[in-house]
């Protein structure tokens, strides 16, 4: 069997609300394999920065942990203390940010950045910048002993986004959470983070949890991916099983709207009808009722359950167990 490294049993999160508990993410089961890419996927306000989120055990004031475990090679992190969690973040848990022009600290340099963070490391300060030209030459940055000495608004965005990426790798971490990091890049860039990405995590070993809005970053990218919808796992499985054979009506709306699948030319992109529930106050049943082109009465009174469809794929569909008929 392989070994998870990360897992995520029954985990629940509650915001508090002047209008009453937000239930931003209710029953999420799901893992992520020692060297594998996983892919988080959905609409916004599926609930994707909230697990990212729960997982680092950094979550904003007003939420709570309503139920479930945070398994980290075994461990459950719900039972860590701060000091604890301090100490796993970074050698055992990295992170790259959405937006590389906010990354960085603005008026130190790239290398004093780099070394700061090694501050674990009982090494002299030049075997420090050492270490970091290394990661940078590795993530593709030209001259890197000089660059060192630069700022960062004197790098572009994606120069800016591959030091995240090195910084965030420099401990080698068993587990690198990637927050849409190619969304502020255009489409070369794209390309290029995507493929340096792989080599990376070939190199250091390390898992990757990836999460994006973009089907086309996630079909390129990642071994397995996960499907959110409000809050939920509608779907999740290996990226050719999901995406060639998708199960859940969210999913094929959602391979739908991509431009990648649109084959006559047209000026309007298609969209999914309809907004996501009030997370609030959830309906009764399944949460893609109102928006389900195939929606039967079941699905009004009863909210499906993950059933699998092989022994790598599973959605939360009744269409998988009353008949595709409906």
């Amino acid at each position: 069997m392989t070994e998870n490294v990360l897992e995520l049993r029954d985990l629940s999160v509650n915001y508090s609300t002047p209008k009453g508990p937000l239930q931003a993410l209710r029953n999420i089961n799901m893992v992520v394999p020692k060297g594998k890419i996983v892919g988080i996927v959905g609409e916004s306000g599926c609930g994707k920065s909230t697990l990212i989120s729960a997982v680092i055990q950094l979550l904003a004031s007003n939420a709570t942990i309503e139920k479930g475990d945070i398994l980290f090679h075994d461990e459950n992190l719900l039972s860590k203390s701060e000091k604890e969690l301090r100490d796993l973040r970074g050698p055992g848990i990295s992170m790259v940010f959405q937006d590389p022009m906010q990354t960085h600290n603005p008026v130190l340099t790239v290398g004093r950045q780099m070394t700061d963070i090694q501050y674990r490391d009982k090494i002299s300060k030049k075997d420090k910048l050492k270490r970091a030209a290394e990661m940078l030459a590795l993530v593709g940055i030209p001259d890197p002993d000089q660059r060192l000495n630069q700022y960062p608004f004197e790098f572009s965005g994606g120069m800016r986004q591959r030091i995240a990426i090195a910084m965030a790798l420099m401990t080698k971490p068993s587990l690198l959470i990637a927050d849409e990091p190619t969304t502020a890049l255009d489409a070369t860039l794209e390309v290029q983070i995507i493929k340096r990405l792989r080599e990376l995590q070939d190199e250091v070993g390390c898992a990757i949890l990836f999460i994006s809005h973009h089907l086309g970053v996630i079909a390129e990218l990642c071994d397995h991916v996960v499907v959110m919808y409000a809050g939920e796992v509608v779907e999740q499985g290996a990226v050719r099983d999901v995406f060639h054979s998708p199960k859940h009506p969210y999913t094929e709306a959602l391979l739908s709207c991509d431009p990648g699948n649109i084959k006559v030319k047209t000026r309007n992109l298609p969209t999914i009808p309809g907004e996501i529930p009030d997370l609030v106050n959830l309906p009764k049943g399944c949460v893609f009722q109102d928006r389900c082109q195939r929606v039967f009465d079941l699905c009004r009174s009863k909210n499906p359950r993950l059933e699998r469809v092989t022994e790598s794929h599973a959605a939360a569909c009744h269409l998988l167990t009353e008949g595709a008929a409906k």
